[in-house]
């Protein structure tokens, strides 16, 4: 027989009012466990104490004892300890209906900046050190998981209890920063996706002549025009511009020589196009550079999405938009 609802109001008070130590109490007891090497003990306390404030709703002192065991387990570089209090933090915030605020998100960035940075190793010599790479290879895939799991979970709070649709621009750039700088193999598309999203193109910029200068023959100016037309494609032209702003200014310091290719005269020219109603123009571009658009598929998407944008032609394919679709489900 289920319980009446009063009885229910006062098992929910009687919660409430559980006697519970302050919390640096079991902070400081916690650390001690972690002093004696014992993450996987800390990892249980942290989550044990953490549900029991929860469950008594006081979801800021859990708040607390979370934030503080994924920044601890995460400077001695247990990953996937600190990833796993790191999203349950995130899960607090949205049990207690938090809202997205400058101090929430520093809290986040907090945690952020314990993740480990660590160069993956270079000039490496005989066979011997084939697995040393293996292994370095794998604890930079499983950093790189962890961070992401945690930031795509805070990107989803943002968005739930915040003013942006897309999230957070702020944890929008440190995944994609992440995920640039500790992935053993970048993925640009993925990296971009974020970085569009976020609220620094000179940063993205900086990363792009980066990236340009190590990449394949080939990749630099796709990696240029896809990170432009992703901005297009949201509609934000005025990020678009500081982007190839910063990359000229580079050319112009001599640390960086922009691709001399059809595909970069393309996006020299849609940029000017676009400050001005020119559909005419912009479709006579189109069918000029059609065989450069066509080296990658998504290309000519993008374009479909800022026709609408721009001049709101609306898209005849029913089935356009999956490149879109598929990346938000990547984000």
């Amino acid at each position: 027989m289920s319980a009446h609802p009063l009885q229910k109001t006062m098992s929910r008070a009687r919660s409430r009012r559980i006697v519970l130590p302050p919390v640096q109490e079991h902070i400081i007891k916690i650390e001690d466990v972690i002093d004696t090497g014992d993450f996987y003990g800390a990892q249980q306390m942290y989550k044990s104490v953490s549900a029991r404030y929860v469950a008594a709703e006081r979801y800021s002192e859990a708040l607390v004892i979370l934030q503080s065991g994924a920044c601890t387990q995460l400077k001695h570089e247990q990953v996937t300890c600190g990833s796993e209090l790191a999203v349950l933090f995130v899960e607090t915030l949205v049990k207690g209906k938090v809202p997205y605020d400058d101090d929430t998100l520093d809290r986040v960035r907090k945690i952020y900046k314990n993740f480990p940075q660590i160069p993956l190793p270079q000039h490496l010599g005989e066979d011997d050190d084939v697995q040393q790479l293996s292994e370095a290879l794998g604890a930079a895939k499983t950093r790189v998981e962890g961070c992401s799991s945690f930031l795509k979970a805070a990107l989803k709070w943002s968005m739930e209890f915040g003013s942006h649709r897309s999230g957070s621009p702020e944890i929008h750039i440190m995944l994609a920063t992440y995920i640039y700088s500790e992935s053993p193999e970048v993925d640009m598309t993925r990296v971009s996706y974020h970085f569009v999203r976020g609220n620094n193109p000179k940063k993205f910029a900086s990363i792009l002549v980066n990236f340009m200068g190590k990449c394949y023959p080939g990749e630099d100016d796709m990696a240029i025009a896809r990170a432009v037309l992703m901005y297009l494609a949201l509609g934000n032209l005025r990020d678009a511009n500081v982007l190839f702003d910063e990359l000229k200014k580079e050319e112009e310091r001599d640390e960086l020589e922009l691709p001399d290719s059809e595909l970069i005269e393309f996006i020299i020219y849609l940029l000017l196009t676009l400050q001005r109603d020119a559909l005419p123009l912009f479709n006579m571009l189109k069918v000029n550079y059609k065989s450069s658009l066509e080296r990658e598929p998504a290309l000519n998407e993008l374009l479909d999405e800022i026709a609408e944008k721009f001049y709101g032609v609306r898209r005849r394919n029913p089935l356009q938009g999956i490149f879109g679709d598929f990346l938000k489900m990547m984000g």
